[in-house]
């Protein structure tokens, strides 16, 4: 069995039967650095956030998900250490975009926003402040590099790269996403900001979605109950080790020893309520 990805919380291996798997790690990564402490059972609160949202949106659009049941996978899956952080996958071929929604006036837009600038092809024509609710989400796609940073460009770049018909495929299928999820979690106490989405496409051509979906890796999640307009509000995320490494020098320090315990376990406490929160009714 191959394993063609070793990423900053996921390790992926290719069945050669159009088929892999993935298998979500309990690392953590802060401005670009894999932290050399692990958080407790966080690859299982990001496997089944992502599971419960996979299952929830496939009436929108397809999705690569096969099983989450280990005795669908090769024996050498088939381990303790491998329950609730594996998954069986349709193999796509990948869209090179990351597809962001951003629901909210925040970090990079609203930077750009205070100087008057429009952001990514996007204009604003009414007042808004920091953390505000957006009157309709847009879609920012960013290309995905395979070193370095990726660059963010405006939605006509991908439609005039991918083809119009495509691109606004790809364009409905996130915000119908992300409308329909952000209703959920929203009832639950959570507000998703902002997301991102990778898409692919079957042996067919046909549209899926990929990758993980709607995590706090991968999403901006705010707490409803905490939340105002004006600043930045607390977030159910990575946050939390990211103030941590601020506070201490530390910050893309590469050669960091260890993440205390006691931030370990507040960091574990965060994602698993919101695993609790979203998933609690499915």
């Amino acid at each position: 069995m191959k394993k063609i990805i070793s990423g900053k919380v996921r390790e992926v291996y290719d069945l050669e039967d159009g088929r892999m798997v993935i298998v979500t790690t309990d690392r953590i990564s802060a401005f670009d650095v894999i932290l050399p402490t692990m958080i407790t059972d966080k690859g299982k609160v990001l496997n089944a956030l992502a599971n419960f949202w996979f299952d929830y949106t496939k009436d929108i659009v397809k999705n690569h998900m096969i099983s989450s049941d280990l005795k669908d996978m090769p024996a050498e899956f088939q381990k303790p250490e491998f329950e609730g952080r594996t998954i069986l996958v349709k193999k796509l071929k990948m869209i090179p975009y990351e597809v962001i929604v951003r629901g909210y006036m925040f970090g990079s837009m609203y930077e750009a926003y205070k100087k008057g600038e429009p952001f990514l092809g996007h204009k604003f024509d009414k007042e808004y402040k920091e953390a505000e609710k957006l009157d309709e989400p847009i879609v920012t796609p960013s290309t995905k590099a395979a070193e370095g940073h990726d660059i963010n460009v405006t939605l006509q770049y991908m439609k005039d790269d991918l083809g119009e018909e495509l691109g606004t495929k790809i364009e409905q299928a996130a915000l119908a996403i992300y409308k329909k999820c952000y209703e959920h979690a929203k009832a639950n106490g959570i507000i998703i900001a902002d997301t991102k989405f990778e898409f692919g496409l079957d042996e067919n051509g046909e549209l899926v979605l990929g990758d993980e979906v709607l995590t706090p890796d991968s999403s901006r999640f705010w707490d409803a109950s905490k939340y105002e307009v004006g600043g930045s509000p607390a977030s159910y995320d990575k946050q939390f080790v990211r103030d941590w490494l601020k506070a201490n020098n530390l910050a893309g320090d590469p050669n960091i020893k260890e993440v205390p315990a006691d931030v370990v376990a507040q960091t574990a406490a965060i994602y698993k309520e919101c695993q609790t929160r979203i998933c609690h009714n499915g």
